[in-house]
């Protein structure tokens, strides 16, 4: 192989190499979760950049955003815009900002929207540089969507995250986890990783 196409396959995020021991090489490096033992097993070491995520719970509140409260905390701190679309309760701003998240750089579209509207606003807000976070409560989005929104992530440099109720056969989406509640915490599923074969699973104690 060809030093040049050598450095276009290690520079595209989309592509990934079985090494020569078939295990898979990944080399996007992640934003760091929090979580030391869920950047472990995660093929990019963190959250995968500039793409969607889809966390699958059996019901709202279990402990989803704890997960991403450390990266919340960062892009705010950054100056960047976290868009909360549809959320099915309404952001507690004492606790998100005793956590170290800047609300004045937190923004909600309130599930009264349209899904019209609602749908439009993720998309736009995905392709925008400086809205660094979404989070979106639209269960209803088909897998042709996910593939458009996929898209508009990646040319805004922007992470979105999907929360489903239920797994999406054949989800472009390029992470998918699946949390089940614990009594001291939350158990992590990886269900599919763009990057690797191998899925793995860790409790995280999130009190």
């Amino acid at each position: 192989m060809s030093p040049e196409l050598q450095q276009l396959i290690q520079d595209n995020p989309a592509l990934w190499r079985a090494s020569p021991t078939n295990t898979c090489v990944n080399t996007v490096s992640g934003i760091p979760t929090g979580y030391p033992s869920l950047d472990t097993i995660l093929p990019s070491k963190g959250w995968p950049p500039s793409t969607l995520i889809e966390m699958i719970t059996p019901k709202w509140g279990i402990g989803e955003l704890q997960l991403l409260l450390p990266l919340m905390k960062q892009v705010t701190q950054q100056k960047r815009w976290i868009l909360w679309i549809s959320p099915p309760y309404i952001p507690y701003a004492p606790a998100l900002a005793s956590a170290g998240v800047d609300i004045e750089h937190v923004m909600v579209v309130q599930p009264e929207a349209s899904c019209k509207d609602a749908l439009w606003t993720l998309e736009k807000a995905l392709q925008t540089e400086s809205c660094a976070l979404v989070l979106s409560w639209l269960n209803w989005l088909p897998n042709g969507v996910i593939r458009r929104l996929q898209l508009a992530a990646n040319s805004g440099n922007t992470l979105g995250v999907l929360f489903r109720e239920r797994n999406i056969k054949n989800s472009p989406a390029a992470l998918q986890l699946k949390l089940h509640p614990k009594t001291d915490g939350i158990d992590v599923q990886v269900l599919k990783a763009r990057g690797t074969y191998h899925y793995q699973s860790v409790q995280l104690n999130l009190h």
